[in-house]
């Protein structure tokens, strides 16, 4: 009796305390979401009231404020490294990348309090890694009049961050502040399943929640079975008992969704696609923007609590296919760095949408799209979710990176990938690449002009290293990430973010008048030379007719020539 009354003067004032956790959500019924101080003390506040969860204070952002995360177990030492040794499955959250889409802040503290407060159970196979707000310095700010297609809260943040950037796209080029710190959460985490809260934009339709997951045929291996046959219609199944009508983000732009439309291809520019680098299970939720805000958050905290479940049911077979691919990506030879849709391959999903009409503008007079909400339906569309590999590459033993790349070989440290600085001069024989063709977007797009459509040639030849250049051997679990951004073709590769413009520019010229004599006596030493620009002056009128183009091939073909225009300076160690 004395025991029970001691735990009762123990543990009931926290249980009382506990119950009085209330969120600004709640308070204003479902109207407005708290602002970043708000956000801050709210967890800060949970966090002393409960042993359940730890807030850690995490790398800077650009908007001058440190980025959080906030890690929930049953157990003590909330550390990730910890919670893993104890065969936890670590789920990371990611709210407010966009704070224009609060739903997932909001979802996430109410999610969290109920876990606090044993409304739910947080499983003990389970933990969670939250970062409250993602993008500080959107969160900051506030205005009612962002976002005008979207259904509340009454004020929110801004899409971009204190740069103007979106962070949806930065997570290869690591332009923000945020990028970066979040590489260093995302590794420090090492998360079995990644989850980023968004809300949509497009078409009007019934439902209120869809969802981006790793493409399976991207993904791969027995991930991409496992995700294709288990994960996501795991997740459909525990939703559909939930009430929910959950789809696949309706991926229709240019065209009405019940005419189908391809899955999402997140490539590692975005969030889902970063994640899947590291074979993680990645998600990203999309609410209806024009669905009521309570409503969003609802449906944002169900889902979440079935990614829980579903880790929580499925711990050890994603534990082992995880390992299991971190063990065969050592091993692979062969890696995709590019795809294309495969348009023969759909299945069928139950779309639930309203009629499409075209009305009269009352703004231009002209017709417009309207959907009628009087009209809904339900049928069968197509839901093109293969692709196939558009351009693969074979593996090197190794890649070798000058040491004067240090924005590049910093990205690299930055996502743990393991290398060796060589300890002295040396030639060694490499495969080379050279950049033959490729564009270059006409607009800036987040900073960068994207180079695109890269073709390449490649020699074997001994190149001259200097000590302090770094050695990367792919016997690695990053060797996906690895390929993927040094590799040029790749989709959201290093050359692609611009990382590697400065070869594109040759730095040493010739006046023409001061190099005929040269390029006259280089052609009487060299009649293999003389050959080939005699025959190109038959199949080329227009060079024929250029003494200038005619001086400049002969001086490509020449010692003269610097050898690092055009050479992709990253080099392939194959043997």
């Amino acid at each position: 009796m004395r025991i029970f009354f001691i735990l009762i003067y123990f543990v009931f004032p926290f249980i009382t305390s506990a119950q009085l956790i209330s969120t600004k959500f709640e308070d204003t019924k479902g109207l407005q979401t708290p602002t970043y101080p708000e956000i801050i003390s709210w967890w800060k506040m949970l966090d002393a009231k409960s042993s359940q969860i730890k807030m850690l204070t995490m790398g800077p952002s650009d908007a001058g404020y440190p980025l959080h995360l906030v890690v929930v177990s049953n157990d003590s030492g909330l550390e990730p490294a910890t919670l893993r040794k104890k065969n936890k499955r670590i789920i990371l959250i990611n709210n407010g990348i966009h704070p224009g889409e609060p739903d997932g802040i909001d979802a996430s503290m109410l999610l969290v309090r109920d876990i606090v407060q044993k409304k739910i159970l947080l499983p003990d196979n389970i933990a969670l890694a939250i970062i409250p707000v993602y993008n500080i310095g959107g969160c900051l700010n506030r205005s009612a009049y962002y976002r005008v297609n979207q259904n509340g809260p009454e004020e929110f943040g801004f899409r971009g961050n204190s740069q103007n950037l979106d962070l949806n796209r930065d997570f290869i080029k690591c332009d923000s502040k945020e990028a970066r710190s979040f590489a260093e959460i995302f590794h420090f985490c090492d998360p079995d399943v990644f989850v980023d809260n968004h809300v949509s934009n497009g078409a009007d339709y019934q439902h209120i929640m869809t969802l981006i997951s790793s493409q399976h045929n991207k993904l791969g291996g027995p991930m991409g079975e496992f995700m294709n046959k288990k994960f996501e219609p795991g997740i459909f199944e525990s939703m559909k008992k939930k009430g929910y009508d959950l789809i696949p983000y309706v991926n229709s732009f240019t065209d009405t969704p019940e005419n189908g439309w391809p899955e999402f291809l997140e490539g590692p520019r975005f969030s889902s696609g970063y994640a899947s680098l590291f074979h993680s299970f990645a998600f990203v939720p999309e609410t209806h923007m024009l669905k009521p805000y309570d409503q969003r958050v609802k449906a944002t905290y169900d889902l979440m609590e079935s990614f829980i479940e579903f880790t929580s049911k499925n711990s050890e077979a994603i534990r082992k296919v995880r390992d299991q691919t971190k063990l065969s990506v050592k091993q692979q030879s062969i890696f995709p760095v590019s795809w294309i849709l495969d348009k023969n391959t759909f299945s069928e999903i139950v779309y639930k949408g309203y009629e499409v009409v075209n009305k009269q503008s009352e703004v231009s007079g002209l017709p417009r799209l309207y959907y009628d909400r009087t009209k809904p339906f339900e049928q069968k569309v197509k839901f093109y979710n293969t692709y196939q590999s558009k351009t693969t590459v074979n593996k090197p033993v190794a890649y070798i990176i000058p040491k004067g790349w240090w924005k590049v070989i910093d990205l690299l440290k930055l996502n743990k990938v393991k290398m060796l600085p060589l300890v002295k001069d040396t030639s060694i024989e490499v495969e080379t690449y050279r950049i033959e063709d490729y564009k270059t977007s006409a607009r800036t797009f987040e900073m960068h002009h994207i180079n695109s459509d890269v073709l390449i040639s490649s020699n074997t030849t001994k190149i001259f290293f200097q000590k302090g250049d770094v050695y990367v051997p792919m016997d690695q679990t990053a060797n996906r990430f690895i390929i993927e951004v040094l590799e040029p073709q790749a989709d959201d590769s290093y050359f692609a973010w611009n990382y590697f413009d400065g070869i594109l520019g040759q730095k040493e010229g010739f006046s023409n008048y001061a190099y005929e004599e040269t390029a006259a006596e280089y052609l009487k030493e060299n009649p293999g030379i003389k050959n080939k620009l005699e025959q190109r002056k038959l199949t080329d009128t227009a060079f024929s007719k250029s003494a200038s183009a005619q001086l400049n091939f002969i001086f490509q073909q020449s010692p003269y020539y610097e050898p690092s225009h055009m050479r992709y300076p990253v080099y392939r160690v194959m043997k």
